[in-house]
């Protein structure tokens, strides 16, 4: 049985996106995103299934991870994300006074919230939130979270797909030690790579004339500080196509040009959600 990691408690929106993903495997929770690259890092037999953005909020920050451990991603999967509002089993939502999420799910929510008067309490993850407040038993207190974490941890579902636009979704990411990716056919894959550029003005602006020229699209560029620097700089980039097609091929040719640092991070097929 394969085993796959993920942040979070039991009942997290990862660890529905593992169960999608592999409905088999063995999932593993971890307190957090560093655990679960070191363990993945440490262990060739696992995966690792981790939000990278969301659709309403962004990045969810798991960039200088990725740059630390260059670990390979084999996957990416979109996981609709359905807020409901739990509480004790004898509660009602007029009872509730205190709402107790991660704070993305409550941002995510925040006219339910407004809607309703309740003071918001971050914690570390949705599903964690669910887990304490089946334990207090406070019937003034509710989580937000999934219905999955509703089940483990009997609760009451007072209300359902709390978030404040509909069609939210996050962006997750699978990866792992081995450097798999798929051959080169007729389908549409995702390059993802990070490069650090040498420093010399206009670096950025020369380095990226190569995917201009050879008809490559970008879908992602992000920059972030390396670690204890603000001046310098590395970029973590996506392009629509395989690494094997020529264009694609002489376009980082071209950016290798301009780099002091240049890492595959994967090539894999793009999830069918971004047709929709």
């Amino acid at each position: 049985m394969s085993k796959i990691y993920f942040q979070g408690t039991f009942g997290a929106y990862s660890h529905l996106a593992a169960l999608e993903i592999d409905p088999k495997a063995e999932v593993i929770p971890c307190k957090t995103f560093d655990e679960c690259f070191l363990k993945t890092s440490q262990d060739k037999n696992s995966r690792m299934i981790i939000p990278e953005s969301n659709r309403i909020t962004g990045n969810i920050g798991i960039e200088y991870l990725i740059f630390k451990y260059r670990l390979n991603i084999y996957a990416e999967h979109f996981h609709k994300i359905e807020h409901n509002l739990l509480g004790q089993p004898d509660s009602n939502l007029s009872d509730i006074k205190d709402v107790y999420s991660h704070s993305q799910g409550l941002s995510q929510c925040s006219k339910f919230i407004k809607k309703n008067n309740l003071v918001e309490h971050i914690r570390a993850d949705t599903a964690g939130s669910a887990e304490t407040i089946s334990k207090t038993k406070i019937k003034t207190e509710a989580a937000i979270a999934s219905s999955l974490s509703a089940e483990i941890y009997d609760l009451k579902i007072l209300s359902k797909n709390i978030e404040n636009e509909e069609g939210n979704a996050t962006r997750f990411l699978v990866m792992g030690n081995e450097v798999l990716q798929p051959d080169f056919g007729d389908k549409k894959y995702i390059t993802s790579f990070l490069f650090k550029l040498k420093s010399k003005p206009a670096a950025l602006y020369q380095s990226l004339g190569g995917f201009a020229i050879n008809g490559v699209n970008l879908t992602k560029l992000q920059s972030y500080p390396e670690q204890n620097s603000f001046e310098s700089y590395f970029f973590l980039c996506d392009l629509d196509g395989h690494i094997d097609d020529p264009k694609v091929q002489k376009s980082l040719e071209e950016l290798g040009l301009h780099c002091q640092d240049f890492h595959v991070l994967g090539v894999f097929e793009a999830d069918k959600f971004r047709e929709k």
